[in-house]
């Protein structure tokens, strides 16, 4: 098992809501969460069984940072060997089940 911490920037925090959970940990799939954060930024925390592959996490989730921009929330992804197109649809679909209107936060960066 493999641990990544990445954490990012945002601009559009969503305020208090319900944890979201997508997907299934299962042969080649993951399941993602999301969770009310303090502060501006994106925690994203991975555990993954595939070994080795920090930069190709990072490019994912640099990638679904820089399409939502999300802040003041905390991402955990367990995964069992999702190929990163699997991992950025469930991200999609976590951010999607986000409560609409989405606020922006003052001074960070766009």
């Amino acid at each position: 098992m493999e641990k990544l911490h990445f954490e990012f920037p945002g601009r559009h925090a969503p305020g208090h809501f319900t944890p979201v959970l997508v997907g299934v940990v299962g042969s080649g799939n993951l399941e993602v969460m999301l969770e009310p954060h303090r502060g501006p930024t994106c925690t994203i925390d991975i555990t993954t069984s595939a070994c080795g592959f920090g930069p190709i996490w990072e490019a994912v989730v640099h990638d679904f940072q820089a399409r939502h921009r999300l802040a003041g929330i905390a991402v955990s992804i367990n995964d069992m060997g999702a190929t990163p197109a699997v991992v950025s649809l469930r991200l999609d679909q976590a951010a999607a089940a986000l409560p609409p209107g989405l606020q922006a936060i003052s001074g960070a960066p766009t």
